[in-house]
């Protein structure tokens, strides 16, 4: 029985040593976890030393400590060239496309409540792309053109799937089922545009639909820069509705949460996310699927872990494109085939995982 005792002592002990309740004055107060920020913190110095060593990554390799040394402005003029100017806006656009995903991905899986739930599952990457294609095999468009499409249709997409599911409220479930539908259409979209393209058109589409970092500058480094920055005050803003939003509808209406509101204010910021993400770097897969289980099995809390979510994704890609660089030898891969092949292996063993837990 004393044992028994301790067990139960300890099991309520174990929240209140990672949970400290930080009080301001008038009676503020705000909960820190501390595991989750020594995951954040342990996620965020692992993107910055992928960062460092991708940028020294290539024909021409430059150790850490130069490439820390010319990043903080001494230097040679050789060095900065290929740093500044080649390599770090590609790696700076690997971060905000995979803190983008793994934040969207996050968002989504949270308002479906269910782990499935991401832009991958759910069509909007593939709607994104139908965007890109009209622009690339219709109207012939310009880079920045063909990003504004993906803009687009991955907005249309969302607005699509939000009025398809809409029964009364949008459920989770019903949101997935619909989801993938749309999914499946965009495909069959995208397939069609194929079709229809010219020799030319088809093969800048394919080596768009790959999802690569080849090329990428300071163009698409801003307007990704500037939608994070209007976003996440906002998602900021909704994290504690969002929180009671996963204890079903009926709880967070008890507790004054407006749901629908909220839902779709969060939606469309999720959409937005994965949209942008796409447009600065193509459809780059299963980021925003397993960052965000990746970071709750990181850091075991509750809720939908927004911030380690945002850092795993940005960790994920950086390494991914530093790993489609230099794992395969001379043959250099785009970083969307590297995320495809770890991303469906983790899908199987998640489907498998939630198969046995009777969830699915």
């Amino acid at each position: 029985m004393k044992a028994l005792r301790n067990r139960r002592t300890s099991a309520t002990r174990a929240p209140a040593l990672r949970t400290r309740a930080l009080r301001g004055r008038g009676g503020v107060s705000v909960r820190f976890d501390v595991r989750a920020a020594v995951v954040v913190v342990a996620l965020v110095l692992a993107a910055i030393a992928a960062s460092v060593v991708l940028i020294g990554t290539g024909d021409f390799d430059i150790p850490a400590a130069d490439v820390i040394r010319t990043l903080l402005g001494n230097g040679d003029p050789g060095q900065e060239f290929i740093i500044n100017d080649l390599r770090l806006p590609r790696v700076v656009v690997a971060l905000l496309v995979g803190a983008s995903l793994g934040l969207g991905g996050a968002l989504f899986q949270s308002i479906a409540r269910n782990p499935l739930g991401s832009p991958d599952v759910l069509g909007i990457g593939q709607g994104s792309t139908a965007g890109a294609l009209l622009m690339i095999v219709i109207f012939q468009g310009s880079a920045n053109e063909v990003a504004g499409g993906a803009l687009v249709g991955g907005l249309v997409t969302g607005v699509a799937m939000y009025l398809l599911a809409w029964k009364q409220g949008v459920h989770g479930y019903r949101l997935v089922l619909v989801g993938i539908g749309v999914n499946a259409f965009a495909v069959a979209m995208n397939g069609y545009l194929l079709t229809k393209a010219d020799l030319v058109d088809a093969a800048r589409a394919v080596v768009w639909m790959t999802g690569s970092l080849n090329g990428r500058d300071w163009e698409q480094v801003w307007p990704l820069l500037a939608l994070c920055a209007v976003l996440l005050p906002l998602i900021v803003a909704h994290a504690r509705p969002l929180r009671m939003l996963e204890m079903g509808d009926d709880t967070a209406y008890a507790l004054g949460v407006p749901v629908e509101r909220t839902r779709v204010v969060l939606m469309t910021a999720a959409v937005l996310l994965t949209a942008a993400a796409t447009a600065a770097a193509g459809p780059v897969s299963f980021v925003a699927l397993t960052a965000p289980q990746l970071a709750r099995r990181l850091t075991r809390s509750p809720g939908p872990n927004l911030l380690p979510a945002m850092c795993m994704g940005a960790t994920l890609l950086v390494v991914a494109d530093w790993a489609s660089q230099r794992v395969f030898g001379a043959d250099q891969l785009p970083v969307g085939v590297v995320t495809g092949v770890l991303g469906g292996v983790y899908l199987l063993w998640l489907l498998v995982t939630e198969r046995k837990a009777g969830r699915i």
